[in-house]
């Protein structure tokens, strides 16, 4: 990298990776809110559109939106719709959410019209829910990955003090 210094400055300013923890932190929980938002299958555009519209870590948002891994969309798309349904005082129709969890796990596209029908009864459980849920866990996101990067840099500045002196 060193013998292209335009590339290294495009890609340093492409992924923005010499922020301060807080904002990085900032854009890891930015990045796990819009994955565990209501907005299922935009969550990647919207946290990338954010990074870019808010000047974040790119590397950053994408972490934290990917943070909602394939195998957990349908235990806690369920678990918050429930608690969406709580908190409106809402009725969850029996078996509703057995074919809500079937049409998230199946994660196809043809499957989409299929858990609109399913879902459509429990949209605004659903987006209380997943919207409460992406901002607890956001919250906790912010402060762990601000716990983790100050820790790391003080152990980079005590393995390498000259370094850290030079920045």
């Amino acid at each position: 990298m060193e013998r292209f210094p335009r590339v290294r400055r495009w890609l340093e300013q492409l992924l923005h990776t010499h922020d301060t923890p807080e904002r990085t932190a900032a854009a890891f929980a930015i990045g796990v809110f819009f994955g565990f938002s209501p907005f299922l299958g935009l969550h990647t555009a919207l946290g990338l559109l954010f990074a870019f519209a808010l000047n974040l870590n790119r590397v950053a948002v994408v972490l934290g939106v990917f943070a909602n891994v394939p195998w957990i969309l349908p235990a806690y798309y369920t678990v918050a719709t429930l608690a969406g349904a709580a908190l409106l005082g809402s009725e969850v129709p029996p078996g509703r959410l057995s074919g809500l969890t079937a049409a998230i796990g199946a994660g196809a596209w043809r499957d989409a019209l299929g858990a609109a029908r399913t879902l459509t009864p429990l949209l605004w459980a659903y987006t209380v829910g997943s919207t409460v849920g992406a901002v607890a866990l956001a919250a906790a996101a912010y402060w762990l990955a601000l716990w983790t990067i100050v820790a790391h840099r003080r152990h980079a500045a005590a393995k390498h003090p000259q370094t850290s002196e030079e920045k």
